[in-house]
């Protein structure tokens, strides 16, 4: 089924190819300056320091909805191994077989294409069995350190989680703007509760995959407004699943990572941030949240924490 005239409209208006010249291969993440580094690190006053991955587990969050996408297969290859003969040191190592996008991760800008293109124009042909992908590998994303703000929608709608079909709308992230008394500004790394982790770390993962709240198909142009660098968020599919126009599957992934060049995150435990960020009152902080560098990857693990 093609992509209906609606999604074409809203591409054109998010549109950032060409923005940083032809052989760009990181999007937004130009929008984070030296000077745009300095302003979070000036967020930060108490030190706290909050943790925002989930651990990385056989019985983690994937249920088999997405084919191949294995949660993290743990092997001991060596124990207590003298590998440099007796009474020497003896080693401990291990070897994980996992998808890259099976727990806390990044989506890199190639994790999908449409209408046979990835961002900047480039053919969705690029990315291949043996290299991955050769443009926009998650490889290209070298650092990522910037403001991080928390958008806390479920606090500011007055819940501790937003239903299953829930999509969060502009007017969403405004409202939870107000409450962390702060404005999205150019650079920003946006995180958006919606509260949908807990009921993974309840122990239902398959209630947590679906149905679930999630970004709405009007917020690429909130984001692209306010020159926003990478977006995250509490819920397995990043956009609201099942989606809110009939039969259009994953256009947010299509318009933040092909149209917008905009790096976005799943599956990130936001929990304990919400509560650090109430008890402080305030909600910007120093965000860390750096790619493995996967050669060619579309997408990463990521460990971020938060500083405050």
């Amino acid at each position: 089924m093609a992509l209906p005239e609606e999604f074409h409209d809203i591409a054109k208006r998010v549109n950032n190819w060409g923005r940083w010249g032809a052989a760009d291969e990181i999007g937004t993440l130009n929008l984070i300056t030296d000077e745009v580094v300095r302003g979070a690190a000036a967020e930060i006053r108490s030190g706290r320091r909050v943790p925002l991955a989930l651990p990385l587990r056989e019985d983690g969050v994937q249920t088999g909805m997405i084919p191949g996408r294995v949660n993290p297969m743990h092997t001991m290859v060596q124990i207590n191994q003298e590998i440099f003969g007796p009474g020497t040191v003896a080693c401990s190592d291990d070897a994980v077989t996992m998808g890259l996008q099976a727990a806390t991760h990044w989506d890199a800008l190639t994790h999908v294409s449409h209408s046979g293109k990835i961002y900047n124009g480039r053919p969705a042909s690029g990315i291949t069995a043996h290299a991955g992908a050769e443009f926009s590998g998650i490889d290209k994303a070298r650092h990522l350190v910037s403001r991080g703000v928390l958008l806390d929608v479920a606090r500011a709608r007055g819940v501790d989680r937003l239903a299953g079909g829930h999509p969060v709308t502009p007017e969403d992230l405004e409202a939870a703007e107000e409450l962390a008394g702060t404005r999205v500004r150019a650079g920003d790394i946006v995180l958006v509760r919606t509260g949908q982790v807990q009921l993974y770390l309840a122990g239902d993962r398959h209630a947590y995959a679906f149905p679930s709240p999630g970004l709405s198909v009007r917020t690429p142009e909130w984001f692209h407004a306010r020159d926003v660098a990478a977006v995250a968020n509490d819920t397995m599919t990043f956009e609201i699943f099942p989606p809110e126009i009939e039969n259009l599957w994953l256009p947010v992934h299509a318009l933040d990572l092909v149209e917008m060049g905009m790096l976005q995150g799943q599956n990130w435990n936001l929990e304990e941030l919400s509560t650090a960020c109430g008890q402080e009152g305030r909600y910007a902080f120093l965000l860390s949240a750096m790619p493995e560098p996967f050669v060619g990857g579309t997408g990463t693990p990521v460990a971020p924490v938060a500083v405050l």
